[in-house]
């Protein structure tokens, strides 16, 4: 029988390249994005595309009733929707955070919670969530976001263990620097909250790396999604896989380092001494 996914966040990136691979490998790709239009590609490849606002409950009702009562059920929920509130944890509006974590985590939260009963009445389905490497350190004037993330990693921990007996596997996607338009609402968000004041030279000095880490040496979003395919068809999926490989090797290293020395370089890093 054909397999069934349902990918968020599909109007580009890492959510637009996973939705294409899925449907090269033969898979019935359900695809959600606000940005509907931006998916006609995928739908004239075959996919089934929709409107969708992960941070609405109508919208998250709305999808998961279209798929269910399409196909009984659900083979692979691909969490992938996120964004970036980034800026000084001082700056950040509270309605801002707590934005954040409605998309990033208990968006991801509620459509596990929709799909699971019928996962469960199957016993098998597979839940993978686009978590980051920000899931594993923190850096500053990006708290939120990495807080979110650190969420969205220890729930899906939780998670994994509790729906194991019933066949559901659960797997973490890490990506480090990716080329997408991600880095570009992360960099506007940046300026608007802390591009001014006293946090402004070291806003200055993470916009430049920025831009270099996301737009000259990273990799397109095709690595991560070979990696989200992978998880789906994986017998036995790893918990967590970080790509691509030198972020792995850069996240290795940070927690090796003792919090002293790592606070130390990163401070170095982003407050360079005159």
């Amino acid at each position: 029988m054909q397999r069934t996914v349902f990918v968020t966040g599909a109007s580009a990136g890492i959510g637009y390249a996973s939705a294409e691979l899925f449907l090269e490998r033969g898979y019935k790709v359900y695809a959600g994005a606000r940005r509907s239009e931006r998916m006609a590609s995928l739908r004239d490849k075959g996919a089934e595309i929709f409107p969708l606002d992960v941070a609405d409950e109508a919208s998250l009702r709305a999808a998961a009733a279209r798929i269910l009562d399409k196909e009984g059920g659900l083979d692979i929920l691909v969490n992938n929707a996120g964004y970036g509130a980034h800026g000084a944890i001082e700056d950040v509006p509270l309605d801002e955070a707590r934005r954040q974590f409605e998309v990033n985590v208990f968006a991801p939260a509620r459509l596990v919670q929709l799909f699971l009963p019928a996962m469960r009445a199957r016993r098998s389905g597979r839940i993978i969530n686009i978590s980051s490497i920000a899931g594993r350190v923190s850096l500053p004037a990006a708290g939120w976001y990495h807080g979110s993330k650190h969420a969205l990693e220890a729930w899906s921990d939780a998670l994994r263990l509790e729906v194991k007996p019933f066949g559901v596997k659960v797997v973490l996607i890490e990506p480090g620097p990716i080329k997408t338009e991600w880095d570009d609402t992360a960099l506007v968000n940046l300026r608007k909250y802390s591009g001014a004041g006293l946090y402004a030279p070291m806003i200055d000095r993470m916009t430049e790396k920025f831009r270099s880490g996301y737009r000259e040496s990273a990799p397109g979003p095709e690595v991560v999604a070979a990696a989200i395919v992978k998880a789906a068809e994986a017998p036995s999926p790893a918990p967590r896989y970080i790509v691509p490989f030198k972020a792995s090797l850069m996240t290795a290293a940070l927690r090796l380092l003792p919090d002293r020395v790592s606070d130390f370089l990163l401070d170095r890093l982003l407050n360079p001494r005159q």
